[in-house]
C-alpha cells in the first residue's frame, strides 16, 4: 500500500471534514461495535516508568488458544487518550489482526492527573522510553513495535530513536501526521479556522483545571492565564513547571524536523497528508531520513483523518496492518 492509494469520497476530500470526523463523536457512535472485542480483552495497568513515574496503559491480548503475532504499542495524540476513537478502531483493527495492543496513556490525559504530581509536556520522553521498557520486561513480545498519532507519532520516533541506546527491543515504529516541528504546528494553529485553537483550549484548560484540583500547590495557574492563548498559556507553562527557560527552547526540545531523524535506525514508517492544516506538509519534505525511514504523503486526508467513505472508517487502518504485517511476516 502507498499513500497515493487513499482517495476519499469527493463530499469527504475537504482536510477540515477529515480532520473533524477523524475524533468525531458520530465516528465513535458509528462504529461502537468494533470496539467490543478490544475493551472486553483489555486489562488495566500502572507501569512503573522510573524515578517514581507512573504511567496507566490497557493490554488486549489474543485468546489464550493463539499465538500472537507480536505486541503493538499505540499511543494518543495531545489531550487524547487510550479512549480516542482513532485508537480504538485501531487497536480493535490490530486485534483482529492477531496482535497482542497496549494502549499507553501519556501523564495527565485520560483519567491519569493523580498518579503524578508533576505536569505534563511533550519533552517528557524518558518516562514514555521507561514505559516502553516495562511493557518489554512483562511482556518479553517478540516483535515489538510502537505507532502513534500527531503528539504521539512524534513520541514514537522519539521512542524509536532512544531505543538502542535504552536496550529497547523494539522492531518497528510508525507515525501518522507526526508532530514534526512544534514552532511551525503553534503557527499553523493560529493560522488555521478558529474551532482548532478553541477545540484544543477546551481540552487543556480542563486538564489544567483537574490537575490544580488535585495539586493545588504545584500546578498553579491563574484565571487570567488559563483565559490567554495557545502561545501564551504556552509560555507561562514553560517557565512556571519546567527547566527551558524559553519558549523557543521548549518547543525545540521535542522538534523532530530536519536532520533530527537521520540517525534512526530502527525500521519506521511516517505517514501524513498534504492538506493537514496542524502539521505542514512542506516540513516533511525537508526532512533527511535514514535508510530504514519510509515516508509517505498522501494527497488528501487532512489531520489524522484518512476517512475514506460515509462508513467513516479510517484508511490508516488497512495501511497500519498491512505495514505491521510485513513485520510479523
Amino acid at each position: 500500500m502507498r499513500a497515493d492509494d487513499f482517495s476519499p469520497h469527493r463530499l469527504l476530500r475537504n482536510p477540515h471534514v477529515q480532520s473533524v470526523l477523524a475524533s468525531s463523536g458520530v465516528r465513535r457512535w458509528l462504529l461502537r461495535g468494533r470496539r467490543a472485542a478490544l475493551e472486553a480483552r483489555s486489562e488495566e495497568l500502572i507501569l512503573d516508568c522510573g524515578d517514581g513515574v507512573r504511567l496507566q496503559g490497557f493490554h488486549s491480548r489474543q485468546d489464550v488458544r493463539a499465538q500472537a503475532r507480536g505486541l503493538v504499542v499505540l499511543l494518543h495524540g495531545w489531550e487524547g487518550s487510550v479512549q480516542s476513537s482513532y485508537l480504538l478502531h485501531t487497536g480493535a483493527r490490530l486485534l483482529a489482526e492477531g496482535w497482542d495492543v497496549f494502549r499507553l496513556n501519556f501523564r495527565d490525559h485520560g483519567d491519569t492527573h493523580h498518579l503524578n504530581a508533576e505536569m505534563f509536556h511533550s519533552c517528557r520522553l524518558d518516562e514514555v522510553v521507561g514505559a516502553l521498557q516495562e511493557i518489554a520486561r512483562r511482556f518479553a513480545p517478540r516483535p515489538m513495535a510502537v505507532a502513534g498519532f500527531s503528539l504521539g507519532g512524534n513520541f514514537a520516533l522519539r521512542v524509536a530513536l532512544r531505543a538502542p541506546a535504552a536496550g529497547l527491543p523494539l522492531s518497528y515504529a510508525l507515525a501518522v501526521c507526526p508532530a514534526l516541528h512544534p514552532p511551525a504546528i503553534l503557527e499553523a494553529i493560529e493560522r488555521a479556522p478558529w474551532f482548532y485553537h478553541a477545540y484544543f483550549m477546551r481540552k487543556w484548560r480542563e486538564s489544567l483545571r483537574r490537575k490544580q484540583r488535585l495539586f493545588p500547590e504545584s500546578a498553579r495557574f491563574s484565571a487570567a492565564e488559563l483565559g490567554s492563548s495557545m502561545r501564551e498559556l504556552t509560555r507561562t507553562m514553560v517557565q512556571r513547571h519546567t527547566d527551558f527557560g524559553s519558549l523557543d527552547a521548549y518547543l525545540d526540545g521535542y522538534s523532530i524536523a530536519g536532520d533530527r531523524l537521520a540517525d534512526l535506525a530502527v525500521p519506521a514508517t511516517i505517514l501524513t497528508a498534504s492538506d493537514d492544516p496542524i502539521i505542514p506538509v512542506d516540513g516533511f519534505r525537508a526532512l533527511k531520513l535514514a535508510p530504514a525511514t519510509e515516508l509517505e504523503i498522501a494527497p488528501a486526508g487532512g489531520h489524522c483523518g484518512f476517512i475514506s467513505d460515509f462508513s467513516l472508517r479510517s484508511w490508516t487502518e488497512d495501511f497500519i496492518a498491512e505495514r505491521l504485517g510485513r513485520l510479523a511476516d
